[in-house]
C-alpha cells in the first residue's frame, strides 16, 4: 500500500472505531409515543409486575418475569424486586433510592458497585450503575454499567429500556413492561 493509502485507511479506521465506541456509550433514547412525566417515587410505589428480556452479544437471552413493591417514606423509595426466571432460577434485589436535595436519587443495592445515579430527564427517568455479575460460586464477578431509562406511556404502562456496557462496549440490553399488579 502506498502512503497516501495507508493514511487514508488509517483515518478512516480510526473514525469508524471513535463512531463504534461513542455509540456504544450512549445512553437508551426515551421511547416512541406519547408519554406522561415518571416519577421515581409515585410510579414505583405499591405492587407491580414486570415482564422483560436480557440479551447479550453472546446470543444469551433470558426472559424473566419481575414482582416489585415499592414503598416511600417521605425521603427514600424502597423497591423490593422479586425475579423469576424463565429457566427457573429465582432472586431477590433490594433497591433503596434516596432523594438528594438537587432532585436526584442516589440508589444503593446488592449487586451495585458504589451508588446508582437517578434523575429526570425530561419526561423520562434515567438511572446508571454498575453491577457486579457473580460468578458461579456467588462471589461479585466482572462489573458491567447499565444505563436505564424509564418512561410512563400515557396508557400508565411503564417501560425500562437498559444498554448494558463493559469498558464503553454494548454487550447487552434489557427490555421490561411494567405494570400495575391487580
Amino acid at each position: 500500500m502506498n502512503r497516501l493509502a495507508q493514511r487514508a485507511f488509517r483515518i478512516v479506521s480510526l473514525t469508524l472505531l471513535a463512531l463504534f465506541l461513542s455509540a456504544c456509550a450512549t445512553k437508551p433514547p426515551a421511547p416512541d409515543g406519547s408519554l406522561e412525566t415518571f416519577v421515581l417515587q409515585e410510579d414505583l410505589l405499591g405492587k407491580t409486575i414486570g415482564t422483560g428480556n436480557f440479551s447479550a452479544i453472546d446470543g444469551t437471552s433470558r426472559d424473566f418475569v419481575a414482582y416489585m413493591d415499592g414503598q416511600w417514606d417521605g425521603k427514600a423509595l424502597t423497591l423490593i424486586e422479586d425475579f423469576e426466571y424463565a429457566d427457573g432460577v429465582k432472586e431477590r434485589k433490594t433497591w433503596t433510592f434516596t432523594q438528594l436535595p438537587n432532585g436526584e436519587f442516589s440508589g444503593v443495592r446488592e449487586d451495585v458497585v458504589g451508588t446508582a445515579r437517578g434523575y429526570q430527564d425530561g419526561d423520562v427517568f434515567r438511572l446508571e450503575y454498575i453491577m457486579a455479575i457473580p460468578n458461579d460460586d456467588g462471589t461479585p464477578g466482572r462489573k458491567v454499567s447499565f444505563k436505564d431509562v424509564l418512561a410512563k406511556q400515557s396508557d400508565g404502562v411503564i417501560r425500562n429500556d437498559a444498554v448494558v456496557g463493559m469498558w464503553g462496549v454494548r454487550v447487552g440490553s434489557v427490555n421490561l413492561i411494567i405494570n400495575k399488579s391487580p
